[in-house]
């Protein structure tokens, strides 16, 4: 009788903006940084820290029968700048070592980002995969999930047997995914083997164009989602990330057949052609700081009027981002927008200074005191400490239901018309438990303002319609308007960098 098959579970997780500052260690022990027997038990929680693609792994693993998870390394940080290069390497370090300790493994399982880049590597992803599969061996079945966020290399299709990307933006689909991670390791183990091509096209589409409801972005991927068969296991559209500025930007399209690679290279150029001819799709569709206040103001006069999202992608931590700009905040409040709500300022002094003074203690509340980046403006304004919280919830709707988000010390400040939620640790504001940790229902504003890119509309699609989102155009490290960036590491010609540039997908 043969033993279970034993299958190592890692993986590294960053999206890094090349525009922000460097990533280092107490980012990821902020948010994940877990390894071994400490792995073991986080995935044994009702509602773990660690990403949701291990859970539907896992769960589907064990509904297939017996099997023995290894817990190697799993370790996650919100997106920044490129990791620092010497925490990298210690976390490769730890991963080769628990990875040659755990030996003989049947499988390796990566719940992997795709778009992260270090100080002194254009591609971690890529050595992480290389990694598992020098130590493992050509035989054993190596398969990797990853946000569609992903700028994918060359070397990460070489190093796996199938990459298999979200489908949806927001992100809803992470326990399908890793799911049909193990559906396909399972299929492995029954004597299938896989060959996957890949094209990357030299296109950067910005944030907000890639919805996946509607739009481009939407049709390629249910296009690509018809070609799926018997020859066709998976097709992996990956927009990248394009604020990632790395040799390997650029829209992706992977394909994994069974067993014949020239199935997966006629199916993948045929998908790059498409969208290619779309490109000129993809643009975004921004509403002016003036038309936005005008807006919230006419929202806070009239009741009656149904009530608005006001999205600041600009500053999303979720791809980057401080999460401090005061642009719309200083604008709204000097412009007297009342029954307003805004999440998430994030701002550790400030909340700290709320912590000390205690619950309805009023003061001047000074943000970004003690920030540097030239982004980070400060802005003061008489607040009250309307409530006080540890910033720890279990993620109700959207990328964060049933995972513990950490928020550190957190505050509501009540600036007379406007509410403000200020964290400690930074975070996108993408489930309504970001109010509603302080009893504050966001149906009952009649304006809400969110620091977020996209994931929000998961989160708050239960209030706020499409019709009712409006994008405002401010500065911030993740601006959608990217012509306005200073990319220096991206390959050119790219489009839209390069409006009038010619491509055709290469030769076979």
């Amino acid at each position: 009788m043969s033993r279970p098959k034993r299958i190592a579970l890692m993986g590294f997780a960053l999206e890094s903006n090349g525009f922000a500052p460097v990533t280092v260690k107490a980012d990821f022990v902020n948010q994940v940084y877990l390894a071994g027997k400490e792995l073991a038990a986080d995935l044994k929680q009702a509602a773990p820290r660690s990403p949701s693609t291990l859970r539907g792994f896992i769960e589907a693993m064990d509904q297939a029968g017996p099997w023995t998870p290894v817990p190697i390394v799993i370790a996650s940080a919100p997106p920044g700048g490129p990791v620092d290069q010497a925490f990298f390497q210690e976390v490769v370090g730890e991963m080769g070592q628990r990875l040659r300790a755990a030996l003989p493994l049947d499988g390796v399982y990566l719940a992997e980002h795709g778009a992260a880049t270090a100080t002194g590597d254009d591609d971690p992803d890529g050595t992480v995969f290389e990694l598992a599969r020098t130590i493992v061996g050509p035989g054993v079945p190596v398969i990797a999930t990853l946000d569609l966020h992903a700028n994918v290399s060359r070397r990460m299709v070489e190093m796996t047997d199938a990459l298999i990307a979200f489908r949806t933006n927001p992100h809803v689909d992470q326990i399908e995914c890793g799911t049909e991670a193990a559906a396909a390791m399972l299929e492995m183990f029954g004597g299938a083997r896989f060959a996957a091509d890949s094209v990357r096209l030299p296109l950067i589409p910005p944030s907000v164009t890639l919805n996946t409801a509607s739009g481009p972005y939407a049709d390629i991927i249910a296009y690509g989602q018809t070609l799926i068969g018997a020859d066709i296991l998976n097709v992996s559209i990956c927009c990248g990330f394009s604020l990632g500025d790395t040799p390997k930007n650029g829209m992706s399209v992977t394909v994994t057949a069974r067993g014949d690679k020239g199935k997966a290279s006629r199916a993948a150029r045929d998908i790059a052609e498409r969208a290619w001819a779309d490109r000129h799709r993809y643009v975004p569709q921004m509403v002016s700081l003036e038309e936005a206040t005008a807006m919230a103001l006419a929202c806070g006069r009239d009741p009656s009027k149904p009530s608005l999202l006001f999205a600041d992608p600009a500053d999303n931590p979720g791809g980057g981002g401080r999460g401090n700009t005061t642009y719309i905040l200083e604008a709204f409040h000097r412009a007297g927008v009342r029954g307003c709500l805004l999440g998430m300022m994030v701002d550790p002094p400030l909340a700290e200074e709320a912590h000390r003074l205690g619950v309805g203690a009023r003061f001047t509340a000074h943000f970004n005191r003690s920030e540097s980046h030239p982004l980070s403006t400060p802005f003061a304004a008489e607040a009250r400490a309307a409530a006080l919280g540890t910033g720890s919830f279990v993620g109700r709707r959207g990328v964060h239901q049933g995972r513990t988000i950490n928020l550190g010390a957190t505050a509501l400040l009540d600036l007379g018309g406007i509410q403000v939620v200020v964290i400690s640790l930074r975070n996108q504001c993408a489930d309504p438990m970001s109010f509603e940790q302080f009893g504050l229902n966001i149906a009952a504003a009649q304006s809400v303002i969110v620091k977020s890119r996209g994931h929000f509309r998961a989160g708050f699609d239960e209030v706020f319609p499409p019709a009712r989102i409006v994008e405002v155009d401010v500065p911030g490290l993740t601006t959608p308007m990217i012509q306005r960036l200073d990319y220096r590491r991206a390959p050119r010609p790219i489009f839209p960098l390069d409006p009038e540039m010619a491509w055709q997908v290469p030769a076979d």
